[in-house]
């Protein structure tokens, strides 16, 4: 069982500023003195201490409350459900501003989402004490964590949406195509899919249409690829946990696929830690456990890393036997555009596609560009398509899985567009690429496109969700 590391606070009283005491026009909250004499900045003996290195905290324990926890503010009951699948690493903590009414809500879906609230009782007064919070264990094996002994009561977000019926509360039972839309699911030769994996509230029902579209008869195996987003990584790493327990019941890893990928050398170990922590896996636990909850499959979850044109072709060499073996069932991870100043990324195109007019970057809503005419988010839109139509492809097209895998580096290059997926998205293409030298060509077709909103200043931000289909005949 992982070692818990203890959390200790080299330092808990304030830092006073400098002659505070002395007068009351100058407040105590700390100021660095600057004086060319200051006895404290010259750290005489005797004289109030300075923050320095010294006082700083473990990394791995920094910010975390008494409780293993990271404090996340709350004013809302949807913002709860933000914590849905990350109730492990973060705690939390009720606005000061939330009324009486709102918080009772709050704590309600809060204890239904196992989730642990900072301040139960504030503002609330109880004939009886406080339901207990619980939560449940996400990754477990060799490496396993203590899990509630009280079973955790499951309701909003996951039974509601993937669980219920009616078809109108269901995001899967939701799904339904449009006469335009070329596909009636589920897709018989479905052998992959292309889904996002932010959090339920935003990407959930994109999510659906992706799953909605699996042929579970047969399958035995799913593997996941994600991008790593909390560790750089020059290759790609495989679990070494034995099952993971999701909030819908367990999944177990296949340990014997996994020791065979290891074999080959080109496979790493996820830390306990990282494997804890990566979201672009675990957001599609649940689905995969209710998708395939009549089937009795294994999962071989693979965190894809800063890998090049080269290292995605070998992988996916690696990979291609099994995305041919119709047991086997492959998830690629990914969202798309992540749209705004706090994603580093404000690329704009001030025309519609297709246009010889370049894509430029904006700095700030009073750019010469006119944003009432132009959406930001129409911008987005066409950006994402353009990625879209590049990994678009068909059985009977021109357009080999090779070519279409160059095509969508060089715009990754020209667009710089923040596919957090791009990664295990080459790792397909390498896969179909080297399924196409044995004369098996495949469909990929995407089915729904969504943001999560319409951005339109360059204040705003969003991220965009696309779900897909590949199928092999």
């Amino acid at each position: 069982m992982a070692v818990k590391i203890p959390i200790i606070k080299k330092r808990t009283k304030p830092f006073k500023r400098h002659q505070s005491d002395r007068y009351h026009s100058v407040k105590e909250a700390w100021r660095k003195p600057k004086g060319i004499d200051n006895r404290v900045r010259r750290r005489f003996k005797g004289q109030l201490p300075m923050p320095k290195i010294g006082y700083g905290s473990n990394k791995k324990t920094r910010h975390l409350l008494p409780n293993g926890c990271k404090k996340f503010l709350v004013n809302n009951v949807k913002e709860v459900d933000i914590l849905l699948m990350h109730n492990k690493t973060y705690a939390a903590e009720i606005a000061h501003n939330v009324s009486s009414r709102k918080r009772t809500l709050i704590l309600e879906r809060a204890k239904a989402l196992g989730v642990k609230v900072t301040n139960p009782a504030a503002r609330l007064r109880f004939s009886t004490p406080l339901p207990h919070t619980y939560t449940f264990t996400v990754v477990a094996g060799e490496h396993a964590w203590h899990k509630a002994s009280t079973p955790l009561d499951l309701t909003p977000c996951l039974t509601t949406r993937l669980l219920c019926r009616p078809a109108d509360h269901c995001w899967i039972l939701a799904v339904q195509p449009t006469d335009d839309q070329d596909f009636t699911p589920p897709i018989a030769g479905c052998r992959a899919i292309i889904a996002p994996h932010a959090g339920y509230v935003w990407s959930g029902r994109a999510a659906a249409w992706a799953y909605r579209c699996i042929d579970t008869k047969g399958i035995k195996r799913v593997f996941i690829l994600g991008p790593a987003h909390h560790v750089h990584l020059s290759g790609c790493d495989l679990s070494g946990c034995d099952y993971y327990d999701t909030p819908l019941g367990r999944l177990r890893l296949d340990k014997e696929i996994i020791g065979d990928l290891k074999d080959t050398g080109k496979f790493g170990t996820m830390s306990i830690d990282t494997d804890k922590d990566e979201h672009s896996i675990e957001m599609h636990l649940p689905y995969v456990h209710q998708i395939f909850k009549d089937s009795d499959i294994t999962v071989v979850p693979i965190l894809v890393g800063s890998i090049n044109y080269s290292q995605q072709d070998t992988y996916g060499s690696i990979l291609a036997p099994y995305f041919s073996d119709p047991q086997n069932f492959f998830v690629i991870s990914s969202d798309f555009c992540h749209w705004g100043k706090s994603y580093g990324y404000t690329f704009y195109y001030p025309e519609p596609l297709p246009s010889d007019v370049s894509g430029i970057v904006l700095r700030s809503n009073t750019s010469h560009q006119n944003l009432s005419q132009r959406p930001i988010h129409e911008s987005i839109r066409d950006l994402d398509k353009e990625a879209l139509d590049i990994l678009s492809m068909s059985p009977s097209g021109d357009s080999p899985a090779a070519d279409a895998h160059v095509r969508f580096l060089k715009y990754l290059d020209r667009t710089g567009n923040t596919i957090c997926g791009r990664k295990p998205i080459g790792v397909l293409f390498g896969m179909l690429s080297n399924l196409e030298k044995e004369g098996r060509k495949a469909k990929l077709q995407f089915v729904r496109y969504e943001q999560s909103s319409k951005c339109t200043g360059v204040s705003n931000f969003s991220v965009s969700y696309a779900s897909a289909y590949v199928s092999l005949p």
